[in-house]
Formats: structure tokens, sequence, C-alpha cells
């Protein structure tokens, strides 16, 4: 550990205990736990969680976010598992309030903006918010739409929580728990400077996609073109219906044009009835369009070095990454160039179910802030 490491306003750790006490332990030497005022941890669904939830409560005397995750990201090993990652806050120049949701369909159905509203009158400095949910909800969309209506003007970035590659629970941490149906969000105000960033390494093809038949409750199409859709589908990116699989979805994912910009949606699953789920909201006569990828890591190594030339000093790079772009990698056999490339940055973050930004849910992007040292 370098020796100014105590000295900085933002410090970031990790631990592989399998142990969740000693791995809290472990990370709260790294950190510094009592002379923090903020934490944000991201934590492999492995651990026993009723023990890292209190553990996370006794030795961290400040206020806490953190999620399960469908993997882990530290700079010097790039894609981890199995692991607990954090970054801690330790200036009087940022400062962080949690909101807890405990029930995103309460809040979506009457709301509740008192917090928001007091956020919306901090005088320190400038604000931007981290939003942590539970990545299994399939309510994404409308509470990151209503969040942002809360605070407007604000940069939001967000992951949705993951559950490895199991895709049975998510959770979010608020107090020494950790929940499902909820949501986080961290409200932060800083005389730092940061930018909020989305990064996507997909431009939109010819080949275009309209959804004739879906349920947009469960996220799932069942016509594309008239078609079934896994057949489709299939037939547009050149494979079998049999061999539609997670590599086949993160190479082909599609694209939606929102306020003429193109976001990427990804699909999940191709089920036994010949439907696909999607990792985010679709609907009946929605015309989607084919994906053309570009190459993920000198795609990632550009926008980081503009992120470090945007931003003096940079102290911290929070990423939340889709767990697609991590198959990619995976699949390319890449692991080893993401974590040299990482290593040159203050990167920390983990591997998604979908990410968020400025009230949009996005799939197979890594959105996240980048943070500055000194007074501006």
């Amino acid at each position: 550990m370098p020796e100014n490491h105590w000295n900085r306003a933002v410090r970031r750790g990790f631990s592989v205990h399998a142990d969740a006490r000693r791995a809290v332990d472990d990370l709260a030497g790294q950190l510094g736990g009592v002379e923090l005022n903020a934490v944000a941890f991201f934590c492999s669904p492995s651990y026993d969680l009723d023990v890292l939830g209190r553990s996370v409560r006794e030795r961290f005397d400040c206020p806490v976010v953190g999620c399960t995750t469908a993997g882990e990201i530290v700079a010097d090993k790039g894609y981890v598992r199995d692991s607990l990652v954090g970054v801690g806050f330790a200036s009087p120049d940022i400062a962080m309030t949690p909101v807890f949701i405990p029930s995103l369909t309460d809040f979506l159905g009457q709301g509740d903006p008192t917090a928001f509203q007091q956020f919306g009158s901090a005088r320190m400095g400038k604000r931007f918010a981290l939003m942590l949910i539970d990545g299994l909800s399939l309510l994404e969309e409308r509470v990151v739409s209503a969040v942002q209506g809360h605070l407007p003007g604000v940069p939001l970035i967000g992951g949705s929580a993951g559950d490895g590659l199991n895709f049975r629970r998510t959770y979010v941490y608020h107090e020494g728990r950790f929940h499902d149906n909820a949501a986080t969000v961290a409200l932060f105000t800083t005389t730092l400077p940061f930018k909020a960033f989305r990064i996507q390494h997909f431009v939109p093809s010819e080949a275009k996609l309209v959804i004739t038949e879906a349920d947009p409750g469960s996220r799932t199409v069942m016509e594309i073109n008239g078609v079934p859709a896994a057949e489709e589908y299939a037939r547009i990116v050149g494979v079998s219906a049999a061999e539609l699989s997670p590599e086949v979805f993160a190479a082909n994912p599609v694209m939606v044009r929102i306020g003429g910009e193109y976001f990427v949606r990804s699909i999940c699953r191709a089920n036994s009835d010949g439907s696909l789920t999607f990792f985010c909201a679709i609907d009946n006569g929605l015309v989607l369009t084919l994906a053309r990828g570009v190459d993920l890591l000198e795609n990632l190594e550009i926008q980081l070095h503009e992120l470090a030339r945007d931003i003096p000093d940079i102290q911290l790079i929070l990423g939340c990454d889709c767990i697609l772009r991590r198959i990619e990698v995976q699949q390319r056999q890449e692991d080893r160039h993401l974590a040299e490339l990482l290593s040159r940055f203050p990167y920390i973050g983990f591997c998604t179910y979908g990410e968020q930004f400025n009230g949009i849910h996005v799939n197979q992007t890594l959105t996240g802030l980048a943070l500055g040292g000194g007074g501006v």
C-alpha cells in the first residue's frame, strides 16, 4: 500500500477472504474505517450476507451503501469474483446521504420526494447521485425515471445488483441488512471536480427488429417481425435457435433510439417456448436495431484516457459494468489485457444486471463517475 494512502480523499480496497467477517475486517483495514465519512461497497453473493451486513455496520461508523454483484472489478486485477470491493471517502470536500427505498412497488405507487428535496437544497457544491437497485425487480426503468424526476439536472449513474450468473435473487444493503425489491440512492455533494460518463462499444447496423408480440411485465418477447422471437433473432444474427447462448447475446445486442441517441438493449435468455427475455423494458411495436460492435478494450482505453484528461488529479473511477461486457472480454480471453488497462487508473466497480444513466436504464454499457482532487 502506498505511503500516502491514508492522506487520500478517496481510498480503494478489496478482499478475497471467503469468510464474510474477515473480508469486512480486511476491507476496513485498507480503507481506514474510523476516519471515513462515507463508504460504497460491492460484494459477491457467495458471502453469508447476514454476517457481512452486520460486520459492515459494526466496522464503518459512517453512511454506507452497497449491493451484491455479478462480479467485482479492481484496478490491478481487472475482473474478479467471490470478493468484496469498496471505496471510502475521507475528505471534508465530499459528503454522502443514502436514501433507502425499502419497497420499489410502494415507491412507484406513492413516491417519497422529501429526502430528494432536501438534497436539492444542499449548499456544499455540486451534486451527483449513485443508484443501486434490485437487479431482478424488472422495475429499473420506472424507478430510475422517477428518481431522476426528483433530481432534475443532477447527474445520476447506477447499477442493478447481481447474483453471479445464477439470476435468482439480488440485494442492496442498508443499515446492516440486505434487501430485495429495494434500492438505495446515494446523494453526493462535493466541491471536487467530477464527471458522470456512459461508455458503450456498439453502433447501430441496418437490420431492424420490430416487436410484434410481447409481455412487457415480464420483459418477454414472443414474436419479432411476425415470427417466433428466438427463431427470427437467430436468423438475423446468423446462427440457429439452438445455438443461442449468453455469448451470442453479448456479441449481438440490439439498440433503441431515445432522444436522437442510441442505447443498448440486451437479451437475457432464450426460453423453451421460443420467446426471448430481455434485461430491459420492451413493448409491442417497439422498433429495435441490431447493434454492431467495435473493439471493447480499444474503445474503453480511449474513453478512460479522455476522462483522465478532463478531470484534474483523478482519484477515482467508479464503474457499473454490464455482466455481458465481462462475458465478451472473457470469451475473447482478454482478461489480462483488461487488468493491465485498468491498472493505469484508480478504478473500482462491479458487474451489473443493468446500468442507469441520467434517468435511463441501459444494458451492455459501462456507466460511472470520475472524481478528481483539489477544490474547484
